[in-house]
């Protein structure tokens, strides 16, 4: 089940840095409204690393689409620098509350 959420977590994050394409549908769009944002990927992958996916593995993915060539398709997306550097933050953002939250609990 552990290799699902991987698979899942990489689909996550490839599906949000390619984002809506030009001539998206109306039924696309509402879509991506409703789970395409910034906050439900990272919900996602979130549930994701809760169910076995290591932290380790979510920063050599996004490292493995900045450098790997068959990635570049990718990269070459309009907005796809702002999305990768926004979920960068979002998960580094989440990740300082967590320690933030267990450092406190310890007092």
């Amino acid at each position: 089940m552990r290799d699902w959420h991987v698979k899942q977590m990489q689909n996550t994050i490839v599906k949000y840095l390619t984002g809506l394409p030009e001539n998206a549908s109306r039924w696309q769009k509402k879509l991506n409204k409703k789970y395409g944002n910034l906050a439900q990927v990272t919900k996602r992958i979130q549930y994701d690393l809760k169910h076995g996916v290591e932290r380790q593995e979510v920063v050599a993915f996004l490292a493995l689409i900045k450098a790997d060539q068959s990635y570049f398709e990718l990269r070459n997306t309009s907005g796809f620098a702002y999305r990768l550097y926004s979920l960068e933050a979002s998960l580094l953002n989440v990740d300082s509350k967590a320690n933030h939250s267990l450092s406190f609990s310890d007092y």
